[in-house]
């Protein structure tokens, strides 16, 4: 099975990858079965959202507005970059967790993205974090994994973050 898990700089997703290293690649001590099972193939998505809106500048007064390409690279090759960063920090947690994975960046909203990016990959679960917006908040601003749990070709896990009471309880226990 190949196992999907939408990566984004948050801490809805940074939970989600933890919680399926935890629950889904368990370390090789914890397996007890007589028959080793193949570990699940693990990918980390990120989505990146094109460049919508181009740059652009006044040349003169009355004059016509022209885009910056040499501004629209700089802001491509940064967005780039970043994603390569965070895809391999991502990838950094699962090795030290002994798990091998692979990193992608796919192109798009990130809703439709990561659902293509499911069926396009053959995917047997997608794995998003949540930000635990309201049900106000998410109306306006939309929810990945609510428009995921109703597009993906495949079953997809919503990770809710803990909450704050829960995680300072375990901070002290």
């Amino acid at each position: 099975m190949k196992v999907l898990v939408a990566v984004d700089d948050s801490d809805g997703s940074r939970h989600a990858l933890a919680w399926v290293l935890d629950h889904l690649f368990p370390a090789a001590e914890q397996q007890h079965e007589e028959e080793p099972q193949p570990p699940p193939a693990l990918v980390l998505v990120h989505a990146q959202e094109p460049l919508r809106h181009v740059m652009m500048y006044p040349v003169g007064p009355g004059s016509a507005v022209y885009g910056a390409p040499s501004m629209m690279e700089w802001v491509r090759a940064a967005q780039a970059e970043n994603a390569r960063n965070l895809l391999d920090r991502a990838n950094r947690i699962c090795h030290r967790r002994g798990v091998s994975s692979e990193g992608v960046v796919v192109e798009g909203d990130p809703r439709e993205a990561l659902c293509r990016a499911a069926q396009d990959m053959g995917a047997g679960l997608l794995v998003v974090g949540s930000r635990g917006l309201g049900a106000i908040k998410r109306a306006f601003l939309g929810s990945v994994s609510d428009y995921c749990a109703h597009h993906a070709s495949c079953p997809i896990m919503v990770v809710k973050p803990p909450h704050d009471n829960e995680h300072d309880h375990r901070a002290t226990t």
